[in-house]
């Protein structure tokens, strides 16, 4: 179990991250969501040990990140977004260099290697130079360096970007074969993709933790209104009157279509109400013909897109932000 209580992190003036609390536990996969400076970096990057929050903890199946790092640390598999590689080296050469580092026993890193350069896909990459191979196989190595040492907790920023459309499905099927046996914890801007891999989406604006639960929770959270669209052939004085009659109908916005002597007409409702029984009804009885319905729903995009709003926050990850953080550990 991972533990985030309270934490906040300033840089100057400017607060990334605002009083953020929430805990993850094992055999789930946790999708972060925001824009551009909502906070999702400066997050992972506190919860690592990367740097540190100006107040909150972070707990570690227990272990004080702060206090006992290298006790924490050693729990923790980090991909960030941008895989911190030696191009000169080979893929063998600079797995065994984070071996060595994570302190994995000599006799054991060859087997953990291979482990891991099967389960990327990496296994006739090995001894190719880093700085030879594409974006996406660099991006496959940053992940295979994340699972050294088999950590309980994983972390990804953006663990896709760079993968051609194979690529992206397979790295999907493995991160879903880690989450039995480990927490998994997932930055993505493809909604899609966190919808589709996710068992739980925490979304933040502003640094706040603004909305959480499984993506399904999260949509019908939204759906406490509905949009129900319109086409018909009548004049908007007797389709108002006709459905004015209509329980459930909150809100009716009236326009024009390309379609001679017809009107396009959107109407608002509980989003618990189906109207559409009625409202064909209605204009029936009026004599009013319906040349087209829909029914909008939303998707994850516009729970997303409703609960972040505008945001056009500082990007925490800026230059100055990233030294600031990096000062106040030295």
């Amino acid at each position: 179990m991972i533990e985030v209580k309270g934490i906040t992190k300033r840089y100057g003036s400017h607060t990334a991250v605002d009083n953020l609390s929430f805990t993850m536990e094992t055999g789930r996969i946790y999708g972060f969501l925001g824009p551009n400076g909502a906070g999702k970096s400066t997050t992972m990057n506190i919860m690592t040990g990367y740097i540190a929050a100006n107040e909150g903890t972070v707990l570690v199946n227990g272990v004080d990140i702060i206090r006992k790092p290298e006790a924490a640390k050693k729990q923790i598999g980090y991909l960030p977004e941008l895989p911190p590689l030696y191009q000169e080296m080979t893929v063998l050469e600079y797995l065994l260099f984070v071996a060595e580092l994570k302190k994995i026993p000599k006799k054991e890193r060859r087997d953990q290697i291979a482990r891991v350069l099967k389960m990327t896909m990496l296994g006739d990459y090995q001894e190719r130079l880093i700085r030879n191979l594409s974006k996406g196989y660099k991006q496959r190595v940053g992940l295979a360096q994340a699972l050294i040492g088999f950590p309980e907790i994983i972390i990804l920023d953006e663990p896709t970007v760079g993968l051609d459309p194979q690529q992206i499905l397979e790295i999907r099927d493995l991160i879903r074969s880690l989450k039995s046996d480990h927490i998994i914890m997932l930055s993505s801007h493809i909604l899609s993709e966190v919808n589709e891999v996710c068992d739980e989406v925490m979304i933040l604006s502003h640094g706040k933790l603004v909305a959480s639960g499984s993506p399904a929770e999260l949509e019908a959270k939204m759906q406490k209104k509905s949009s129900l669209n319109l086409t018909v052939l009548g004049d908007e004085e007797s389709t108002r009157a006709a459905l004015a009659a209509v329980p459930g109908i909150d809100q009716m916005t009236f326009g024009e279509t390309a379609e001679d002597g017809a009107l396009s007409a959107v109407l608002e409702s509980d989003g618990d109400t189906d109207i559409r029984t009625e409202v064909a009804r209605a204009l029936a009885a009026a004599a009013i013909p319906v040349t087209g319905m829909q029914l909008e729903t939303r998707s994850l995009e516009d729970v997303f897109l409703e609960l972040t709003g505008s945001d056009e926050a500082v990007d925490e990850d800026t230059e100055a932000g990233e030294g600031e953080g990096k000062e106040e550990l030295s």
